[in-house]
């Protein structure tokens, strides 16, 4: 069998994919870097701009990468994906505010985007790779005894971003490459200054989707339909203008006053166009269920088990008890209630540094967590 040799590097022009692109290259591989044109300039957004991937600000980060490939040596090709990103990531994001949900772009971005239409529509246009690899923090291997791919926990646990990797097929992760699990974002750093790369250092790093701070821009008018907030009794307390303005634990800009008590957001009830706020002791919540699950490092589980979850990525893996539902739908209580489980946002769960697989947050409550779900607490069930 012919060795592989070659590997395409998403490059955003950070030094990230720099240093991914330069480990690549003193491992022997032949690098080319392909950055990925998503944004769709009939979309207006004002001039003031926040840092993120999805902008009119993309102009200068092409131009920042096709700078860094040159300085590099590598050949650097840009590839239009403005069409697909909109139709798998826009109309998603959009779909899942309207319904009352908090949607998690960078999940499906690189599910179906980043790791898929990506290196297929560079392959589509004539470029050969073997490989694709990205600047995240995290570490694939491969497992014999279940002969699948596996993904695990970066080095540097401050930055690791295996999260935002949870719904990666086998297929993909077999072609992709993560030079960066297995080291510090700092030795990174001193990498690039010893390279030559400073003024990568200094640079800002995008942490946002959306360039704009108003999500009006992406939406329609009619999307923005005014309806009644209530607290927990139903007493109508406000005027909201629109659901998609509101996720669950919000407590700003929530449009009243008045209140003996700080209020958040504790429900959107897109059925009948409402938000529901309370005090913030009601976001503690033990029981949650996710649908639509991906399950990486092992086949899906049959019978219900013990694992740690995060339910977005800046959180504490939290222990919980896991019973599957069926392939694709999972049941998980927590030892401890747990702070703002949003409906939309997706549910990773670990087992040490192993990501086991993920899914989407589909309702969370206290309703039902007798004494029986926690029994394997107890036990210490495995």
């Amino acid at each position: 069998m012919q060795k592989k040799t070659s590997v395409a590097v998403g490059i955003s022009g950070g030094i990230d994919s720099a240093m991914t692109a330069y480990l690549l290259q003193e491992s022997g591989y032949r690098v080319i870097g392909i950055t990925m044109r998503t944004y769709d300039e009939n979309i207006e957004m004002d001039k003031t701009l926040k840092s993120g991937c999805f902008g009119p600000a993309q102009k200068e980060n092409i131009l920042s990468a096709s700078l860094l490939c040159r300085k590099l040596g590598i050949e650097h090709y840009i590839i239009p994906l403005q069409e697909e990103f909109r139709h798998k990531v826009i109309d998603y994001f959009c779909e899942i505010y309207i319904k009352g949900k908090t949607p998690n772009p960078c999940l499906v971005c690189n599910a179906y985007i980043k790791f898929a239409l990506l290196p297929e529509k560079a392959h589509s246009l004539g470029l050969e790779f073997d490989y694709f690899a990205t600047g995240h923090y995290a570490k694939i291997g491969f497992n014999n005894t279940l002969k699948r791919y596996q993904i695990r926990k970066a080095k540097d646990a401050n930055k690791d971003q295996s999260y935002f990797l949870a719904f990666l097929s086998q297929e993909q992760l077999a072609q992709t490459l993560f030079p960066l699990g297995d080291y510090t974002k700092q030795e990174i750093k001193i990498m690039a200054i010893e390279k030559g790369f400073t003024e990568l250092v200094e640079r800002k790093e995008s942490q946002d989707f959306l360039q704009s701070s108003d999500l009006e821009v992406l939406f329609k008018p009619e999307d923005f339909n005014p309806g009644e907030i209530i607290d927990m009794q139903g007493k109508v307390i406000g005027k909201h203008k629109g659901i998609i303005n509101y996720t669950i634990g919000q407590r700003r800009n929530l449009g009243i006053s008045g209140m003996p008590e700080p209020y958040y957001v504790l429900q959107i009830d897109a059925e009948n166009n409402r938000i529901v706020l309370g005090p913030k002791e009601y976001l503690f919540k033990k029981k949650c269920s996710a649908t639509d699950m991906n399950w990486v490092s092992l086949p899906a589980p049959e019978k219900k088990f013990r694992a740690k979850a995060k339910i977005r990525q800046q959180h504490s893996p939290a222990d919980c008890i896991v019973t599957p539902i069926n392939d694709n739908t999972i049941e998980v209580v927590f030892k401890e209630p747990q702070l703002s489980i949003t409906p939309g946002q997706g549910l990773v769960l670990y087992l040490d540094d192993l990501l086991l697989g993920g899914g989407f947050i589909a309702f969370s409550n206290n309703e039902d967590v007798e004494t029986k779900d926690l029994e394997g607490f107890r036990r210490g069930e495995s």
